[in-house]
């Protein structure tokens, strides 16, 4: 069996065009594991589907973990209950989360009554069981298993949030998803020698740049292209992934485009100043193997 790591969605809050909210899918054979979903989520599976990952057919997305409920990271999660549904995906949705999944759930489903009794109920047909969420607030812990998987979920540093990172361990590798989180040791620990590292980061030159309430909440609540060579130095993945990246460059500057690269290029040397390992500075549907 071989693992693959897919970013559907590299962004943040921050409409950039080229990145779509926050989602990363592990996908082992014909089966395909979210996490997070973030706008855009079931068109981006759609356009991996069609470059040739099966497993992200949009009628198959029936298995997701949630890191935490910032919006960013759930403004897909009506998208994804729906439109596989409508699509007739035959199963339900197994959903895994931090305390608040399983109301969020049940307040998606009552906003869009109007929208599934019409379905099933008029010329549509639409099944009975695809709509079905099956949604699990966690703790820490491992979270689900499988022929393919294992999925151990571990807090991370995110507040006011509960956040939590996921580790999936596969017949082939392992696999550690950050979510949204500061520089912390319980990521450290459960990431140590995984073989693919995906974890959020912001700028650390970019800081410097932002008022006093924007660097006071970076610095306590996200990760530091400086922190995180340091963190990558002492958990040596294989590859280290990085998404979710703050570029901090502001949206109507002149000659965006251009800025944005060069801010890439200042994150990338600003990792490799701890670590020497393999970095990808991850684009929407880029796949890794």
């Amino acid at each position: 069996m071989k693992t693959k790591v897919v970013l559907l969605g590299t962004g943040t809050p921050n409409p950039v065009p080229e990145r779509s909210g926050p989602c990363v899918a592990v996908v082992v054979e014909n089966q395909s594991y979210l996490v997070d979903f973030g706008s855009g989520v079931t068109r981006q599976a759609e356009k991996a589907f069609r470059r040739g990952i099966k497993a992200l057919r949009v009628s198959n997305l029936n298995r997701a973990f949630l890191t935490h409920l910032h919006s960013d990271h759930t403004l897909g999660y009506a998208d994804l209950i729906l439109t596989p549904w409508v699509l007739e995906r035959p199963e339900p949705l197994k959903v895994y989360g931090p305390t608040g999944t399983v109301e969020m759930t049940e307040h998606i489903l009552a906003a869009y009554r109007t929208d599934i009794a019409g379905r099933q109920d008029g010329l549509e047909k639409a099944n009975k069981t695809g709509i079905v969420v099956e949604a699990t607030d966690i703790t820490a812990g491992s979270v689900y298993q499988d022929e393919y998987v294992q999925v151990e979920a571990f807090e991370v540093l995110h507040p006011p949030f509960e956040a939590y990172g996921y580790r999936f361990t596969t017949p082939d590798k392992v696999i550690v998803i950050s979510g949204d989180t500061a520089p912390c040791d319980n990521l450290i620990k459960q990431a140590a020698g995984c073989d693919i590292l995906v974890h959020e980061v912001y700028s650390a030159t970019g800081l410097k740049q932002r008022n006093p309430k924007w660097f006071k909440y970076h610095s306590t609540v996200h990760t530091s292209s400086l922190e995180l060579g340091e963190i990558a130095a002492r958990v040596n993945p294989g590859k280290l992934v990085l998404y979710h990246q703050l570029f901090m460059v502001g949206s109507n500057e002149a000659g965006e485009m251009q800025a944005l690269m060069e801010r890439e290029q200042q994150i990338l040397n600003e990792i490799r100043e701890n670590f020497a390992g393999q970095v990808i500075s991850a684009k929407d549907l880029e796949v890794i193997e």
